[in-house]
């Protein structure tokens, strides 16, 4: 981080919860692991999508929208995601649908590789995210549908790992859990 944002950001810490969900016939998922930064913004009341935004934005993810997380399982082939939480609460499936269950309140942050499904199985009527894309990469959206394979697979191979981690730029943990 290069700007007066840091201060949004508590300090980063040595390790973060991480999942690892392996293709499971539908859903291609990956070998990457999702990453879950919990309570990482400090976030003041009406300017919170904004400040989630430039921090994406400071490390070069971008392509950024703000809304929900679709409540059916879906994934991205061509880019990965993060997803940057400013209001309410939700638990969200990954992995499809005998995955893992992640409960994703106001301050987190969760990376997604391309190709692991996710749905919103229940949230707050007010929950509300920041999504973004590293590069500010265009994203498709697959439904786990017969036909989306192979091409979605040769696409997920083709998605390159980020130089900067989302939030931290180049000290953040993506490298550390991506690239080991």
């Amino acid at each position: 981080m290069t700007s007066g944002k840091s201060s949004f950001l508590t300090e980063m810490p040595n390790k973060i919860p991480h999942y690892i969900l392996q293709d499971n016939g539908v859903f291609p998922n990956s070998l990457l692991p999702v990453l879950l930064y919990k309570s990482v913004f400090h976030l003041p009341g009406d300017h919170a999508p904004r400040i989630i935004e430039e921090i994406f934005e400071e490390n070069d993810w971008s392509n950024s929208w703000r809304d929900g997380i679709f409540p059916y399982n879906h994934y991205h082939s061509t880019t990965h995601e993060v997803l940057g939480i400013y209001c309410g609460h939700c638990h969200v499936l990954l992995g499809g649908d005998k995955g893992i269950q992640l409960l994703l309140e106001r301050g987190d942050a969760l990376i997604i590789p391309a190709g692991i499904a996710h749905r919103n199985i229940g949230s707050t009527e007010n929950f509300k995210c920041i999504g973004a894309y590293p590069g500010g990469m265009d994203f498709d959206i697959n439904l786990g549908k017969s036909g989306e394979r192979p091409n979605t697979d040769a696409n997920i191979r083709k998605v390159s790992i980020p130089e900067l981690d989302p939030l931290y730029g180049v000290q953040g943990l993506l490298h550390l859990y991506w690239n080991s």
